[in-house]
């Protein structure tokens, strides 16, 4: 295999999902008359947007699981009150990794080959709490956790933003908070009527119908035109906006875009120096911080 055919095969997105939808007549009939149906009548934006927002809901009963658990699990395994603190503050840690990897992660293997990654820790890190006898495993799936979480963080808002249409892109962007806060409720609601270890198990729900879920939805087209994917990107938008719509204005829009992107001169740490780029960075900083400040998750 040569070079060439070498950088080609990397650039294929690490999950080819989503792609029932070009499949001829015979195979389509083997999806069954309801996937027939979605394929003449298009793939909802919305309906895309609640698939990937179970990462946010993943999210959200992260944070919230430790507060209705405490008392209980300090009893059944003999914790001292610093050990669960470090329990409930691990998912953090292993949030600070997710996200310092997720840009990569997202940038290498595609927006739901990202989600699909961040899952799977997740999964494992709630089995491995629910089937605790000491500390040390508590722990480690506080850490996977947070490692899944943060990828999610990262990955889930920046998909709802590629495939969203400019006119619904504003209120499709707030579902990923509203998800977050979803998924905190979720936690302390469940955990007035189960016990630490069901609630654990519960936890997995929201990334298990996730994994599936992504195969059933087009990559970001965005992200396919950035890989140079033309045919795969011209597929996954048209099913985004309806398969009896016009989308060259559209695909024209997002090469330009990108196009501008990849000339863009690369701005470093001393450019932040100048106003131009430290005021609206700081503002936006500033909003992030006072997001969390004010206890929103």
């Amino acid at each position: 295999m040569s070079f060439r055919d070498e950088s080609e095969e990397l650039k294929k997105p690490f999950l080819h999902t989503g792609s029932w939808y070009r499949m001829g007549s015979r195979q389509s009939s083997i999806m069954g008359s309801s996937a027939q149906v979605i394929r003449d009548n298009s793939i909802s934006v919305v309906l895309c947007v609640l698939i990937v927002a179970l990462g946010p809901i993943q999210f959200g009963f992260t944070c919230g699981y430790s507060s209705p658990t405490q008392a209980e699990m300090i009893k059944d395994l003999q914790l001292s009150i610093s050990e669960y603190s470090v329990f409930g503050s691990l998912s953090n840690v292993g949030a600070m990794v997710g996200a310092l990897a997720s840009g990569q992660i997202a940038e290498y293997i595609g927006r739901k080959g990202s989600l699909m990654i961040a899952s799977i820790p997740n999964i494992i890190g709630w089995l491995a709490i629910s089937f605790a006898k000491d500390v040390s495993f508590l722990y480690m799936g506080r850490l996977l956790e947070g490692f899944g979480v943060g990828i999610i963080s990262y990955t889930v808002p920046v998909y709802i933003a590629e495939i969203s249409p400019q006119n619904m892109r504003g209120s499709l962007g707030s579902v990923n908070q509203l998800a977050v806060t979803l998924g905190i409720m979720l936690a302390y609601l469940l955990g007035l009527f189960v016990n630490w270890r069901v609630l654990a198990v519960l936890g997995i729900l929201p990334c298990t119908i996730l994994i599936p879920g992504l195969f059933f939805i087009p990559e970001s087209p965005r992200w396919l035109a950035k890989m140079g994917m033309t045919e795969d990107f011209e597929s996954s938008l048209q099913v985004l906006r309806g398969f009896n719509t016009d989308i060259s204005v559209e695909v024209n829009e997002i090469k330009r875009s990108i196009g501008s992107t990849s000339k863009r001169t690369t701005i470093r740490f001393s450019d932040l120096k100048r106003k131009r780029y430290w005021f609206p960075l700081t503002i936006g900083i500033g909003l992030l911080v006072l997001q969390q400040l004010s206890g929103i998750n």
